[in-house]
């Protein structure tokens, strides 16, 4: 037994390596080409370039002296190839780390800090860069070549929608065009609650070569530790699956010998680690207290447990070698899938919201039209994956009539859609339409306080659990002001368009390695209340240390040449920050004498409030309108500058606590 060998071999695909698990996805491989790019030229200064261990350590440390790596790696070469693999893989760099044609040109994007859409499906430019990449990537599974992303558009088009356990189990395991037939149908029936999970997954499996050799050595052979090592395939190491010889003998005793020793089958249980372990112990038992197994015993069992049903051992090998490499698939195709959907989410076409993924509504019309020409590349390699390519180039499938797209729009919407100016002003309300709804779930006014409250203790972490992972905090930070001004402004104007912010398709912020203008310009029209202005909000995260240093400049700038480019006098900044630094404040305010300059032009008069997100807070809760505060803003903007305590009155008159 101890000379046989059973391979393990691939049964599914995963984008990147599970070696660099990364949130911020689309920033990272932003930084990472910047980093490549400022080290080939600084660093190595010409001198010939051969991407080794020496090489590799060198890219390590330079990573950590730019702050994209902190701690101290055991093995910074290892580090290095990790942080870059998944550039790799979807042809951004080549496999010696150098830039590709692809890659140069998302860099060129990122340099010049501009992603606004201008291509047929109206996303960002990195984002188009990212889809044709990732229309172009293939992995191999067990000899097989698949394209990931044109199976998993294949399957939205047929299927209108994919559930998270779909997308996490199912998807994946496609490697050609019967597995695509099979699972397609599968999921059908699976919705329809005629087939479980574990069947579909078993189904794939077994038709595996070295899994059928691994069930028939189990089948006839007797059981011993070194059985269950052999046909568990474990990929690292066989001694991983000696706790499987344990759980095999007390399921034994259980079910075919009779014992009562339900205690020790759950202990057996207990030693199978990580998620494999817990879908063993939730398919056998209803608790996993042992003093409750130990007092119920028998009932402790779930009614549906498998091994009920067994009366002979072959049948107890049956169901066992079944779930032992049911549950191990599944723990990994769970480990996949947040890779999975960070590399598909970068590239905006599909939207991941409610635990359902489906296609954005200008992919969704377009992808139909093309995917039948399309899916007949979703087998094979494409030779231009390093290279910028036209989508054309690609497929034959993008040489579509645009206006067919735009017909099956126009029909199942009742709307008409002749030109991509049309289908962009429909994008544009279909957003602002989903973004009111996405405040209304996700973001009511105590979890915008809430949240408030976590910006001024850094809580990131419980940031991240209520807003998304895939931006930085400070991006976070301005987005929700965003929001919380866009409701104190009665909610309205385009906030989409007011907020300098790249958006993933789910609506939620995502950070560039480039940086903007301002952080939201708000735009009013004249009534009763104001006259016809904007408003430019400044946020900041920085504390009392840096505050002066890193802020005063910038927000006046930026109002400042605002100010000079429209030429409107009512213009003014709102500065908000966790903290306010009373030098700040005054520096702020004595801006209002103070001119400003900028190619032979001059403006004076410039008008900074400030507040901080405590105000903010209190103004949250009274339900305080921005007609009153651009009011009080300007009362006490025209004050003499010797008023005391000017900040302070404004403030508290702000949030409807100032008296008289």
């Amino acid at each position: 037994m101890a000379n046989k060998s059973i391979p393990y071999q691939s049964f599914c695909w995963v984008i990147g390596t599970t070696s660099f698990r990364t949130a911020k996805l689309n920033l990272k491989i932003e930084a990472q080409l910047l980093l490549l790019d400022e080290f080939y030229k600084k660093v190595i200064k010409g001198s010939s370039w051969n991407w080794n261990k020496e090489l590799q350590e060198k890219y390590y440390d330079f990573m950590k002296e730019r702050n994209f790596v902190t701690g101290e790696a055991k093995r910074k070469d290892k580090d290095a190839r990790e942080k870059t693999s998944g550039l790799v893989n979807i042809g951004l760099i080549t496999e010696a780390r150098l830039i590709t044609e692809a890659g140069k040109e998302l860099l060129k994007i990122t340099n010049d800090g501009n992603f606004e859409a201008d291509n047929v499906f109206n996303i960002n430019k990195d984002s188009f860069i990212y889809l044709k990449q990732l229309l172009k990537t293939s992995i191999e599974v067990s000899g097989d070549i698949v394209r990931p992303f044109i199976v998993v558009i294949k399957c939205l088009t047929e299927l209108d929608y994919l559930s998270y356990d779909e997308f996490t189990y199912f998807i994946p395991l496609i490697k050609d065009e019967a597995s695509t037939e099979q699972i397609i149908s599968d999921i059908r029936l699976y919705r329809e609650e005629r087939i479980k999970t574990e069947e579909i997954i078993y189904k794939r499996l077994m038709q595996m070569g070295n899994y059928q050799l691994a069930q028939n050595e189990f089948m006839t052979s007797d059981v011993d530790e070194s059985l269950i090592c052999l046909v568990g395939m474990n990929r690292k190491s066989r001694s991983y699956d000696k706790p499987y010889y344990k759980l095999y003998e007390n399921l034994k005793k259980v079910f075919i010998d009779g014992s009562n020793d339900y205690e020790s089958l759950l202990n057996a249980a207990k030693k199978i680690k990580q998620k494999p372990g817990i879908l063993w112990r939730r398919l056998l038992f209803k608790t996993t207290n042992i003093s409750v197994v130990r007092t119920n015993g028998e009932k402790s069992i779930h009614r549906e447990c498998p091994f009920i049903n067994c009366t002979t051992e072959l049948e107890l090998k049956e169901v066992f070698f079944k779930y032992l490499h049911v549950f191990k698939a599944m723990a990994t195709l769970s480990d996949y899938f947040d890779l999975n959907r960070r590399y598909f989410n970068i590239t905006d076409a599909l939207i991941f919201e409610d635990r359902i993924i489906k296609l954005d509504v200008i992919p969704k019309y377009y992808f139909r039209e093309a995917i039948d020409i399309l899916y007949t590349k979703a087998f094979n390699k494409d030779d231009n994956l390093r290279a910028d390519v036209q989508l054309e180039t690609i497929s034959e499938a993008f040489k579509l009539d645009i206006s067919k797209v735009y017909e099956s729009l126009s029909r199942d919407l009742g709307i008409k859609i002749k030109s991509p100016e049309q289908a962009e002003t429909y994008i544009s309300d279909e957003r602002y339409r989903r973004f009111n709804i996405l405040i209304d779930k996700k973001f009511n006014n105590s979890v915008l306080i809430e949240l408030l409250n976590c910006f001024e203790k850094r809580d990131d972490k419980r940031i991240e659990e209520l807003v998304t992972d895939e931006a930085t905090i400070p991006t976070i930070f301005e987005y929700i002001l965003g929001i919380i001004w866009y409701k104190i402004s009665e909610r309205q104007g385009n906030i989409l368009d007011f907020m300098k912010l790249s958006l993933e398709a789910n609506l939620l912020p995502k950070t560039h390695a480039a940086g903007g203008y301002a952080d939201i310009i708000y735009e009013y029209e004249a009534c009763a209340a104001y006259p016809k202005h904007s408003l430019l909000i400044e946020a900041t995260l920085t504390d009392k240390n840096n505050q002066r240093r890193m802020e005063m400049e910038p927000v006046s700038r930026h109002l400042g040449d605002y100010r000079i480019r429209f030429n409107n006098p009512f213009d003014y900044s709102l500065f908000i920050s966790t903290y306010l630094d009373k030098n700040v404040i005054s520096d702020f305010r004595y801006r209002k004498i103070i001119p400003y300059s900028r190619d032979e032009e001059t403006i004076t008069g410039m008008k900074i409030i400030s507040m901080d997100t405590d105000s903010l807070k209190k103004i949250i809760n009274s339900k305080i309108r921005y007609k009153y505060l651009y009011e009080v803003f300007d009362k006490y903007h025209e004050m003499p500058l010797e008023t005391m305590d000017w900040h302070d009155g404004m403030v508290k008159e702000a949030t409807k606590e100032y008296k008289l």
